[in-house]
């Protein structure tokens, strides 16, 4: 359309006006349900027979570690008549601390869960939008696990400061087993359960546990945000991954030094550092709690019983290791060493987090470093310079350092208390190559440009 005007001079200024009509669908077609949930292939862990081997090992392993570490037998058994006792003591433990099973403490676990929802429930936090899932939605996730770990220290302290207070904490420690067996009947009990409601109310699952093998979808995960009937806000997967254990973790250990200082009067500067250091990655776990939502185990994998296991049973019961450990053989390291491992602590704690904010606050939009990028063609943006330029992981690196400085206190009469540090190298270099994976699918050729600018996989220059 044109439209003649004159300017004050006289003269004529024709303005054309352009108008495109452009006509779209109302309604897009919406995807099946079959067309958002391909079915997938049993590859992961070497297959069916490989996740069922797992879901018996795994949890095994929580038992040995108890009753192959303990004021007992010692920790690791350097005799046959040693390995002996340890098995003799499976069932017959002379304290309620390897009892198999207990219904109190049941009842205890269960309580402690339900403390858990009350606090995700009542408590303030924030209201935070998920990533974009595949059939265009958003999960809104409220993020008040910090409050939970204040409000649950506070009430700890409160016990403590009383008379008899530090001989009641103990009661964890001396109820080891019989909670880890709890843990584990709740482990399964979700995985069991969400992955039968999961073929009753259509919800959205994995990509990599619809394969319709019961024991691969069972361990790997068939729903990717399960949650209760009538609770959607409720995201299983997301409340497990920080809260019953990740904050069971920290309390188990203050048992442990509750019960060096019943034995011993006083706590060494070794179980110091362990609760001080694991403390403090817990709580900074939960004051970042909202970047979880971009890991692997909240965006891609399912929810099944190697993440209900995972988190209820192994991060508790086996992190806290090196603290049960010390409590029964106590380890002073003097002012030298200690120096050299919370040395090591800070500097993985640093990486760790460094790592973690450059790549939050970059995908947020914001860039105070001025880091470079590289665009692929999906327009997506990689990051090519701090830590992010120096290893394509450098997070992980953080991790393994401070996975050692947990371990080192606890001196080097036993090798079973590096376990963790080894398990986190294997789960590391394993979550790794499927990061790998996953990428390399997802970008094509760009990934493989991206490896020549960033070529150390996790530890710069060396791996």
């Amino acid at each position: 359309m044109s439209q003649p005007t004159t300017s004050e001079e006289g003269t004529t200024t024709t303005v054309i006006t352009a108008t495109t009509h452009l006509t779209l669908p109302a309604h897009p077609v919406p995807l099946s349900y079959d067309q958002l949930n391909p079915k997938s292939k049993p590859v992961e862990f070497f297959g069916p027979i490989g996740t069922a081997g797992i879901s018996v090992i795994a949890p095994l392993f929580t038992y040995i570690f108890f009753y192959t570490c303990n004021d007992a037998v010692g920790c690791t058994p350097t005799t046959v008549s040693g390995w002996k006792y340890a098995w003799e003591t499976v069932g017959y433990f002379p304290s309620e601390a390897g009892y198999l099973w207990e219904w109190k403490s049941f009842a205890v676990y269960l309580a402690w869960y339900a403390y858990c929802i009350a606090c995700w429930k009542f408590l303030p936090g924030d209201k935070v939008q998920g990533n974009l899932l595949r059939d265009g939605t958003r999960k809104p996730y409220k993020m008040n696990g910090f409050n939970t770990l204040l409000l649950t220290l506070g009430l700890s302290l409160g016990v403590l400061l009383n008379p008899g207070g530090i001989q009641l904490f103990t009661w964890l420690h001396d109820h080891w087993v019989p909670l880890v067996s709890s843990s584990l009947v709740m482990a399964t009990f979700q995985a069991l359960w969400v992955y039968g409601y999961s073929y009753y109310n259509k919800e959205l699952l994995s990509l990599g546990g619809n394969s319709g093998n019961f024991f691969y979808d069972f361990f790997m995960g068939r729903p990717l945000n399960p949650h209760p009937p009538f609770f959607s806000s409720f995201d299983i997967k997301t409340f497990n991954e920080v809260r019953p254990g990740m904050i069971l973790w920290l309390i188990l250990n203050i048992s442990c030094a509750c019960e060096q200082y019943v034995r011993l009067g006083t706590i060494t500067d070794s179980m110091w550092v362990v609760i001080l250091f694991e403390g403090w990655y817990t709580a900074d776990c939960l004051i970042q709690e909202h970047t979880i939502l971009n890991q692997m185990d909240i965006t891609t994998d399912g929810f099944g019983y190697m993440l209900s296991m995972g988190d209820l049973t192994w991060v508790p019961f086996t992190y806290g290791l090196q603290a049960r450990y010390l409590a029964f053989n106590p380890v002073t390291m003097g002012p030298i060493w200690a120096s050299v491992v919370v040395a090591i602590l800070l500097a993985g704690n640093y990486i760790f987090r460094a790592a973690n904010n450059e790549k939050g606050n970059f995908r947020a939009g914001k860039n105070p470093k001025k880091l470079e990028f590289m665009t692929t063609e999906r327009g997506t943006k990689l990051l090519t310079s701090g830590w992010w330029g120096r290893s394509r992981h450098p997070n992980y690196f953080g991790d393994w350092l401070m996975a050692l400085g947990w371990c080192l206190p606890t001196g080097f009469k036993t090798p079973l208390t590096y376990y963790y540090i080894i398990y986190f190298v294997i789960l590391l270099v394993h979550r790794q190559m499927r990061d790998d994976e996953a990428c390399r699918k997802k970008y094509g050729k760009d990934w493989d440009k991206y490896c020549e600018i960033v070529p150390w996989k996790i530890i710069p220059y060396v791996y």
